[in-house]
């Protein structure tokens, strides 16, 4: 129960963050966005150091590490998917992404799907194909590199989150500070070398800043949930964290989409479900 309700605090925060980074990625370049969420993040997770505690072991900083070179390219691309949007349709595409990849490794290192997971895992593909196949006057339509974009922001965001699974156990908060250590590093690299083509706007502090805030806080939920629960059953509950976005998307920007998505909504919805019943 306590890793269940970890998850479901790792997908809310997760579907806010995205919301807010996203929305500040439509004011100024993405770059200029993550370079303002990825240092929050890490004054958290320092903040966080002296309460919940870090073991820096090889394995711990390898883990983190890697996990930090797939948490600043699972930001840029994320937060320029949801900047070109639709956000309610590209969100679940990612989160789909997003949960495959752990369910495979899970499976992989042992762990089991009943007949619920064999079901939801084909079912999450085809509400994949529902949400991207939108039509009709008047309905929101993904392009094609917001589809590319959103596929690969679900990939990266899987291997953070494997990443994170990997590190030791009794590792404390040790790979969130090295992985958003890394993360930090390598967005301030890329926002170096590309200064000339970020452009004169100026990011919104505030949303960019609070976006890194829920993010840090969604993936300490979700170490602590998968260090106590299976990773195929932790994974596939935080990546219900589309709702938060798409319920934000509606009441503040009021998108609005095609039938058939929603029912591809409906699809993933019960697809994740099912997977999480494993």
């Amino acid at each position: 129960m306590i890793a269940l309700l970890l998850a479901l605090g790792s997908s809310l925060a997760y579907g806010c963050a995205d919301f807010l980074g996203g929305l500040g990625a439509r004011k100024a370049h993405v770059l200029r966005t993550v370079m303002i969420a990825a240092p929050a993040s890490l004054a958290v997770e320092l903040l966080l150091w002296p309460v919940l505690g870090a073991s820096f072991s090889t394995a711990a900083l390898g883990w983190g590490a890697a996990s930090g070179v797939a948490s600043a390219a699972a930001f840029a691309l994320l937060y320029k998917t949801l900047a070109i949007g639709p956000m309610n349709v590209l969100s679940p595409v990612t989160a789909l992404m997003s949960a495959v990849l752990p369910v495979g490794v899970g499976l992989l290192q042992g762990e089991h799907l009943a007949t619920a997971g064999l079901i939801g895992l084909p079912l999450a593909l085809v509400a994949v194909v529902l949400v991207s196949a939108g039509h009709g006057a008047g309905a929101a339509r993904p392009s094609r590199t917001a589809l590319l974009l959103a596929f690969g922001a679900g990939a990266v965001i899987a291997l953070q989150l494997v990443f994170l699974h990997q590190a030791p156990s009794d590792s404390g908060v040790a790979p969130l500070i090295v992985g958003r250590t890394v993360s930090s590093a390598v967005t301030l690299t890329a926002a170096a070398l590309m200064r000339r083509r970020l452009g004169p706007e100026r990011p919104a502090y505030a949303m960019s800043a609070a976006a890194g805030v829920l993010d840090s806080l969604a993936n300490l939920m979700f170490l602590l949930a998968v260090r106590s629960g299976d990773l195929t059953v932790v994974a596939v509950i935080t990546a219900l964290y589309p709702a938060g976005t798409v319920l934000l998307a509606r009441g503040v920007l009021a998108e609005r989409i095609h039938r058939g998505q929603l029912v591809g909504l409906g699809t993933a919805a019960v697809a994740v479900s099912l997977l999480a019943l494993t």
